[in-house]
C-alpha cells in the first residue's frame, strides 16, 4: 500500500526540506462572533483548532521568526509555509486579509502559504485574492468539511450544508488553488462504513489532498461535555488503525496525505488518552 505523504510532496515540490510554521493573525469565526453561533464547532478549542500556533499579540513576521527559531535544531537550508491555522482564515474585511497575507509572502523564507478556513468563508473578492497570491507563490487552501453526513455536521455544529463544499472546490480549482480537505475520524454515531463515504467522497470530488484527523476531546469544548456524560465512545486504537488502513486503499495516490492523525495540547486532552503517544501511532500506522 503507497500513498503519497506532505513531506514527500513538498521535496518534490520545493527540492527541499520545508516546514509549516502556525500562525494565529486574530481572526475570528462566523461560528463564534454571532453570525452563525457564538460557540463554535462542538470539537473547536478555545484557540480555534490552533493551539499549537505562535501568539496573535505578535505581527505575522514575528510569529514567523519565532516560528522559525522553534525548529532551528532540525532545519539549515529549508524554507517554510506560513499556515494561517487558528480560527477562519478568510474571514476578515479584504484588506485584513490582503495585509496579513502579504506580509508572509514577502517573507524571504516563505515558499507557500497555507490558509485554513470554511467553504462558506471564500467570497468573490477573497478569491480573486487568492488567485493574485497564487500567481507569486503556491497557496494551499484548508476546507474543514469533517464529515459528508448531515446528522453528523448537525451535531458538530458545523453551519453549512455539503453543496457549499463542492462549490468551494469547483470555485478554487478554477483559480488553481491547491485544495486541502479535513476530515474527522471517529465523530460520535458514525460508523466505519460512513467514515469511509466521506474519505471516498472528498477523493471523488477531486480534493488535492487531505487530512484524516482522529477525533480527540479537549478540555473546555461542546464535545467534553457530551463525552463526560457518557454519550459516546471513543475509537480504541486498533479500531482507529483499521479505519486508518481501508482510508488508504480508497484515497488514490496521486492524492496528497497531509495527515493521518491528530493530537490535542496534552495539558488539555481528555481522550483518546493513546493520541497522546503520537510517536506510537505513528509508527504503528507505518507497519501498516
Amino acid at each position: 500500500m503507497k500513498y503519497y505523504s506532505f513531506n514527500q510532496y513538498l521535496k518534490d515540490t520545493f527540492g527541499c526540506k520545508v516546514y509549516k510554521i502556525s500562525l494565529d493573525a486574530g481572526f475570528t469565526c462566523p461560528n463564534r462572533d454571532g453570525t452563525l453561533g457564538t460557540g463554535g464547532c462542538i470539537f473547536c478549542s478555545a484557540g480555534g483548532s490552533g493551539d499549537f500556533a505562535e501568539s496573535r499579540s505578535l505581527t505575522v513576521t514575528e510569529q514567523i521568526e519565532r516560528g522559525k527559531a522553534r525548529v532551528a535544531g532540525k532545519i539549515k537550508s529549508g524554507k517554510y509555509i506560513a499556515y494561517f491555522q487558528a480560527f477562519t482564515n478568510t474571514y476578515a474585511p479584504i484588506e485584513d486579509l490582503r495585509a496579513k497575507y502579504f506580509e508572509a509572502l514577502e517573507h524571504p523564507d516563505i515558499v507557500a502559504l497555507s490558509i485554513a478556513t470554511r467553504p462558506d468563508c471564500l467570497a468573490d473578492d477573497v478569491l480573486a485574492l487568492l488567485d493574485e497570491i497564487n500567481k507569486e507563490k503556491p497557496v494551499f487552501v484548508e476546507l474543514g468539511l469533517q464529515t459528508i453526513h448531515k446528522k453528523s455536521a448537525d451535531y458538530i455544529r458545523r453551519g453549512y450544508e455539503l453543496e457549499v463544499y463542492d462549490n468551494a472546490v469547483n470555485n478554487l480549482h478554477k483559480i488553481g488553488i491547491n485544495v486541502v480537505t479535513h476530515l474527522i475520524i471517529g465523530l460520535p454515531k458514525e460508523s466505519k462504513e460512513e467514515m469511509l463515504e466521506s474519505v471516498k467522497y472528498v477523493c471523488d470530488r477531486g480534493t488535492d489532498g487531505i487530512k484524516l484527523q482522529l477525533l480527540h476531546v479537549l478540555k473546555g469544548t461542546g464535545l467534553a461535555k457530551d463525552y463526560e456524560a457518557g454519550k459516546f465512545e471513543m475509537l480504541t486504537f486498533d479500531e482507529y488503525l483499521e479505519i486508518i488502513k481501508a482510508s488508504l486503499e480508497i484515497i488514490p495516490e496521486n492524492i496528497v496525505i497531509h495527515r493521518l492523525t491528530g493530537d490535542g495540547a496534552k495539558r488539555d486532552l481528555l481522550a483518546p488518552l493513546w493520541s497522546a503517544d503520537k510517536k506510537r501511532v505513528l509508527n504503528a500506522i507505518n507497519k501498516l
